[in-house]
């Protein structure tokens, strides 16, 4: 059974130059974190200059729960290569997974399971 599992990595800019920071905050309006999603290829969001912090929120399969750990080494290495593409300096980064089939139902979506 293939298990859905969101992968959040964080991290923060280490040492911008005036030029990355002033690209970064041109492209804000498409790294909002007013409109952030979990997804296959990632989605960054930052609020800069306000704070030097990003996320980038992956959506994975696993076949097993076993695999999750390496789901979130995964998605770190992913969201690293992108910042290094770009040459964009970071560090801290860490990971966070929730495998979306240990997440309880709400109201609506037990009233939608029982149809």
């Amino acid at each position: 059974m293939s298990r859905t599992v969101r992968v959040t990595v964080k991290g923060s800019f280490d040492g911008l130059s005036a030029g990355q920071l002033a690209e970064l905050v041109a492209e804000q309006d498409r790294h909002s974190f007013l409109h952030t999603e979990y997804t296959p290829e990632g989605y960054l969001a930052y609020d800069l200059p306000a704070r030097p912090f990003f996320t980038f929120r992956f959506l994975a399969q696993a076949t097993g729960e076993d695999e999750i750990p390496l789901l979130a080494l995964e998605a770190e290495e992913k969201a690293a290569a992108w910042m290094a593409a770009r040459g964009y300096p970071v560090k801290n980064l860490t990971s966070q997974t929730v495998d979306m089939s240990e997440v309880p139902l709400g109201k609506r979506g037990r009233r939608e399971a029982g149809r």
